[in-house]
C-alpha cells in the first residue's frame, strides 16, 4: 500500500482512488449504492457489460458498513477488503499449522502476501472476502465441523463466480467420507454438504429468473462480458497471438504465473495434500485456465488458491533451517518483485485487473 501510495503521488494520482475505485470496484460500489440493473454498458459486436455479472455478498457488506459508518462507499469497501485479508491470513495460518506446523504456517502466509498480484488484497476487490471464507471453510472441513464448512461455503458462493470451488471441496470430501464410512455419517455432514452449493446456485438461478431463463440467464450475462468456459480454447488463442505478435508486459507475466500455478498444483498432488485442498485448488485452476476473456485477470483469479503455495512453504522452511541466509534472500527477492510489479499494475499499467 505504501509503494502504491508513493507511485501515485509521483504521478499526480490519488492512492485511495487507485485502491478503492478502480475497475471492478466501481461496479461493486455502484451495486451497493443503487442495487442491480442500474448500470449496463453496451459495446460493439454484441458485447454487453451488465452489473448482474457481479455476485451480491461484497456489495451487501459495503452497504451494511456504509449504513453504520459515516464513510464513502469506496472507503467502506476498502475497510472490508483489508479486514477480510487479515481474516484470510489467520485462516491460512491455521490450515498450515494443522498440516505442517508453525514455521510452515507462517511462511505460507508470507508467500501468499508476496504473490505478484497480492496488491489486489489491498484493493476494493472480492478476492480477500472469497479467500477468507474459503480458508475457514476448508479449515472447518479438516476439523470435521461440517455445519460451519457448509455455511461458509455457501457464503463463498455468494462472493464470486469461482466461489463454487469451496462448495466443490466440501461436496467432494463429504462424498468421500460417505463412501469410506458406508453411509454411517452424522447428520451434520449431510446438512453441511447440502448447504455448501446453495449460495452460488441461488444467485445464478435468481439472475436467470430476472433474464427469463432460470438455468441459462446468468451464463448469458457472462457471455455478454466475453467470459465463457470453453476448456481453455480462448486462452490458447490469446497465448498464440501474444507469442506470435508480442504484447504488453502484463500478458507474458500472466502466462508465466498461470504456468507456475499448474506446476505447483502438480507438486501439491505429489505432496499428497488433503482432499479438500486438492479439490478446491483444482476447481479454481480449472475455472481459471478453462475460462475465456480477460486473460490479464487470471493471476487475480488464482489469488484465493493459497494451497498451491504449501509445497513452496515446506521447501522454504527446510531452507531456513539449513541455510537461513538463503531463505532471507529468497524472501527479499519475492518481496521486491511483489512491491515493484504490484505498483506497476495499479499505477502505471492501466490494464483491467
Amino acid at each position: 500500500m505504501l509503494a502504491v501510495a508513493a507511485g501515485a503521488w509521483l504521478t499526480g494520482q490519488k492512492p485511495l482512488a487507485l485502491l478503492g475505485r478502480s475497475w471492478d470496484s466501481l461496479w461493486y460500489e455502484g451495486i451497493a449504492a443503487h442495487g442491480y440493473g442500474v448500470r449496463t454498458l453496451h459495446f460493439g459486436g454484441g458485447v454487453v457489460h451488465s452489473d448482474l455479472a457481479f455476485f451480491p455478498l461484497y456489495p451487501a457488506l459495503i452497504r451494511a458498513v456504509h449504513t453504520v459508518l459515516p464513510l464513502s462507499t469506496g472507503m467502506c469497501a476498502l475497510l472490508i477488503a483489508w479486514a477480510a485479508t487479515l481474516t484470510a491470513a489467520l485462516g491460512i495460518h491455521r490450515i498450515g499449522f494443522r498440516l505442517r506446523g508453525r514455521t510452515v504456517a507462517t511462511i505460507l502466509v508470507v508467500l501468499w502476501g508476496l504473490l505478484p498480484h497480492s496488491v489486489v488484497l489491498s484493493m476494493a476487490y472480492t478476492e480477500p472476502v472469497l479467500t477468507a471464507l474459503a480458508a475457514w471453510s476448508l479449515y472447518a472441513v479438516l476439523s470435521g465441523s461440517w455445519l460451519w464448512a457448509g455455511t461458509l461455503a455457501a457464503l463463498a458462493g455468494l462472493s464470486r463466480p469461482n466461489g463454487f470451488a469451496v462448495a466443490a471441496a466440501v461436496l467432494s470430501t463429504a462424498a468421500y467420507e460417505i463412501v469410506r464410512r458406508r453411509g454411517r455419517v452424522p447428520h451434520r455432514l449431510w446438512t453441511g454438504a447440502l448447504l455448501a452449493p446453495l449460495g452460488w446456485a441461488s444467485y445464478v438461478v435468481w439472475v436467470g429468473w430476472r433474464k427469463g431463463d432460470p438455468l441459462g440467464g446468468y451464463f448469458a450475462v457472462q457471455r455478454g462480458w466475453g467470459s465463457t468456459f470453453d476448456l481453455g480454447a480462448g486462452s490458447a488463442r490469446f497465448v498464440k497471438n501474444m507469442l506470435l505478435h508480442g504484447d504488453r508486459f502484463v500478458f507474458p507475466m500472466t502466462l508465466l504465473i498461470v504456468a507456475a500455478a499448474v506446476l505447483l498444483y502438480a507438486l501439491l498432488l505429489l505432496d499428497r495434500a488433503p482432499l479438500p485442498l486438492i479439490a478446491y485448488t483444482g476447481v479454481l485452476l480449472l475455472i481459471t485456465i478453462g475460462g475465456s476473456g480477460f486473460f490479464e485477470s487470471k493471476p487475480r483469479f488464482l489469488l484465493p488458491a493459497f494451497p498451491l503455495l504449501l509445497p513452496l512453504a515446506c521447501a522454504l522452511a527446510r531452507t531456513a533451517r539449513a541455510r537461513p541466509a538463503h531463505a532471507v534472500l529468497v524472501t527479499a527477492v519475492l518481496a521486491g518483485l511483489s512491491l515493484t510489479y504490484g505498483t506497476y499494475l495499479i499505477v502505471y499499467a492501466h490494464t483491467p485487473l
